[in-house]
């Protein structure tokens, strides 16, 4: 009889943790601020936008992001045509979307927010929604270059993808004034 081996508790989240923690404060902060449109936590324009090109920006993604509720239902749960084009059409558009910003500049970064705007039954389907919106022409060469590099080959060729459901959900963090904090 062998021992069913169990997760540590929190150990999932503490990684998803360090992940986080390894992309870049600008990445960071647009996932951030992507989780909070399309999972609408707040108001994105109040909380994250700096000036009025950013809350433009911000609008932008908000409308586009509307159509996340129609591709979470759209998941495919099999490989038939017919059930992949719907699917995969707006996400690879969104997707062109959020690498376009030019925050996201990695698969890992692409990843790691879209598990969370759309579920774990989206990741069979990243990849090639990640490759596809990483190879359109509105990106800078070396952009598409780096972008199609991060990929791993294992992320590319996995046979198989968790049904796990993320855990941890970065959020806004209010600055602390250390002057003030230290008293």
């Amino acid at each position: 009889m062998t021992k069913e081996i169990k997760p540590i508790p929190g150990a999932m989240t503490l990684a998803e943790m360090k992940e986080f923690a390894s992309f870049g404060s600008a990445t960071q902060r647009y996932i951030r601020r992507s989780l909070d449109v399309g999972l609408d936590r707040s108001d994105a324009v109040e909380t994250w936008s700096r000036d009025a090109v950013e809350a433009a920006g911000i609008e932008a993604q908000s409308l586009l992001y509307k159509r996340l509720e129609d591709i979470r239902k759209m998941i495919p749960s099999d490989c038939a045509t017919e059930s992949i084009e719907p699917f995969m059409t707006p996400l690879i558009s969104l997707s062109a979307f959020d690498l376009g910003q030019g925050r996201i500049n990695s698969f890992p970064a692409y990843r790691f927010l879209y598990e969370r705007l759309l579920g774990p039954d989206a990741r069979p389907w990243l990849p090639g929604a990640f490759c596809a919106a990483a190879s359109l022409p509105h990106l800078h060469p070396k952009t598409r270059k780096g972008l199609l590099q991060s990929i791993s080959e294992a992320a590319a060729t996995a046979p198989g993808w968790s049904t796990r459901a993320p855990s941890f959900f970065p959020e806004w963090v209010e600055k602390v004034d250390v002057s003030k904090a230290a008293h």
